[in-house]
């Protein structure tokens, strides 16, 4: 985009001329050549460049400062301006992989913002209109924990929720994960997970002061069951004799 649809781009967040301006400056001074960005005071070693918001921010962190705001700050600034583009933009995403998790209670989720860790602590960053153009519809393809064997069902495979455009909301889904070992037919042995579902949706309404703090998003919150699954697969009949016994018990 050229300055003139950032400056549109801008207004729609309600900022000042003042604003505006600083905006359209941080954007020409990333296009300079060689650009440093300012730590603000936060430089580890002489020289040392600040190019992204996050490099300021973990900069103040490592001197052990807080940064109260943003405002002053240009990487910021800029950041918060390609954020909001990109949430107008009105484009979705195919996400694909796999993460390896802790055998304990935890969830992974999709939502607007970042998030970052500090002091500990899980911090969930968003600007308002990333949570008013999040639209959380999805389709879950496949959702497994571990290998899967033959004739597992995942309850969340092709699952489809959608909301029309102007909706947000927040779904969640609480999953039970029972671990499995299945012993296939020939010696094979599996160790994986089964799982059960429960899901919650809340609608975003921004109307309603009660729901300011409903955040839009998909959330997969899981925890692991006690109880152990021991699938084995076998033959029915073992030998011709088995058979054969068995067909004259059924006969009588």
């Amino acid at each position: 985009n050229d300055l003139n649809s950032v400056q549109k781009e801008t207004r729609i967040g309600h900022e000042t001329d003042e604003e505006v301006a600083q905006v359209k400056d941080a954007l020409e001074k990333k296009k300079e050549e060689n650009y440093c960005g300012s730590c603000y005071g936060a430089e580890s070693v002489e020289g040392q460049c600040c190019n992204t918001c996050d490099d300021v921010k973990n900069a103040y962190r490592t001197k052990g400062w807080a940064l109260s705001t943003h405002t002053h700050v240009e990487q910021c600034v800029r950041e918060r301006v390609e954020r909001q583009v990109r949430a107008n933009s009105e484009e979705g995403c195919n996400l694909w992989g796999s993460l390896q998790v802790n055998k304990v209670q935890g969830n992974f989720h999709f939502a607007p913002g970042k998030s970052f860790m500090h002091a500990g602590q899980l911090i969930h960053e968003f600007l308002p209109f990333e949570v008013d153009h999040f639209n959380a519809s999805h389709i879950i393809h496949n959702l497994g924990f571990g290998v899967q064997y033959p004739g597992i069902v995942n309850p969340l495979d092709r699952r489809i929720k959608l909301l029309e455009k102007d909706q947000s909301g927040l779904f969640q889904y609480f999953i039970k994960v029972v671990p499995t070992l299945f012993d296939h037919y020939g010696g094979n042995k599996i160790s994986t997970n089964q799982y059960s579902v429960t899901e919650f949706f809340k609608l975003r309404n921004p109307q309603d002061q009660g729901q300011q703090g409903v955040i839009p998003g998909v959330f997969f919150i899981f925890d692991l069951s006690p109880i152990m699954v021991h699938i084995r697969e076998q033959k029915r009949h073992t030998s011709t004799m088995h058979f054969f016994t068995n067909l004259c018990a059924i006969v009588g």
